[in-house]
């Protein structure tokens, strides 16, 4: 797994003394990067994925107590935080991306290019399935889902084509449901883009309440950063960072310090075809009375 805009976000971070909150560490390369950066940062990390900590830990072991880890969605965090004794840190980083690992383990069932159950949860341990999601709501429903988190203008027939698979006992795996989203779209790639990848993105951010989530991050970044900490966080689709640019608007809480999003380097996109759309905001968190109006 290849850390995404790893330089640019620990430059950012520019890390210091304190303590400095990853929510999603996945591989564990951003936090490699700011406890590199110095000896006197301390970082807490969080991950929602329970195989995605266990890599962290073995990554971050040279460490020590510098690292902690914990279980936990953003909604979480906050409190989680408040059981450590953490009441203010010095910046925090997020990625909000699906990992590498995540996608290429068939047994998660993220991905139309391998065969695997409709799972789609980011933490297996908890949670509703993509099956289960699919099952509970009706057409209309289901429809809406792949309309507004998948932006599908063919979500009607989707939605429909998705739920005769499932009444005919055609939707066991993440192969069926590419064959009946096909049965909609048709097989045609538009913009080099395969037709399953909107309804798929759909039904992953539905599963794993992503734009909730994402609130709660920034909810949580209001209230635990300390003024002038620093809050860097990289977004893979139009939906995510539009939350963020928006919450990065209220200027009573924020100064950006990325007018525009920070986008991988060719050599980066080159060598990381996932990096190609992530981008990446920052802002420094102000001190009561510091900023302008909301």
């Amino acid at each position: 797994h290849a850390t995404v805009l790893l330089s640019e976000t620990v430059g950012a971070l520019a890390p210091g003394d304190g303590v400095y909150v990853d929510a999603t560490v996945g591989g564990g390369g951003h936090s490699e990067g700011i406890l590199q950066a110095s000896s006197k940062a301390r970082v807490v990390a969080f991950d929602r994925d329970p195989a995605a900590l266990e890599a962290a830990r073995a990554r971050l072991a040279p460490f020590g107590e510098r690292a902690t880890f914990d279980h936990a969605r953003f909604g979480e965090v906050e409190e989680r935080l408040a059981a450590l004794g953490v009441e203010k840190v010095q910046g925090l980083c997020a990625d909000l991306g699906v990992s590498s690992p995540q996608i290429d383990d068939p047994s998660r069932g993220m991905s139309f290019r391998h065969q695997g159950p409709l799972d789609m949860r980011m933490d297996p341990s908890r949670g509703e399935t993509a099956l289960e999601l699919i099952e509970r709501l009706d057409q209309d429903e289901l429809a809406d889902v792949i309309y507004e988190l998948g932006e599908e203008r063919a979500s009607r027939r989707v939605a429909r084509c998705i739920k005769q698979a499932l009444s005919e006992g055609n939707l066991n795996d993440t192969i069926e449901l590419r064959r009946a989203i096909v049965r909609a779209v048709g097989p045609r790639r538009i913009g080099g883009i395969d037709p399953a990848t909107r309804t798929f993105q759909a039904l992953r951010i539905a599963v794993n309440a992503e734009l909730k989530e994402v609130s709660a991050l920034l909810e949580m970044a209001r209230e635990r950063l300390k003024p002038g900490g620093l809050l860097a966080i990289i977004s893979f689709h139009s939906l995510e960072d539009r939350i963020v640019k928006r919450e990065f608007q209220n200027r009573a809480l924020w100064a950006p310090l990325t007018k525009k999003p920070v986008i991988a380097t060719e050599d980066e996109q080159a060598q990381n075809p996932r990096s190609r759309s992530a981008k990446l905001r920052v802002a420094r968190r102000l001190a009561p009375g510091e900023g302008g109006d909301a």
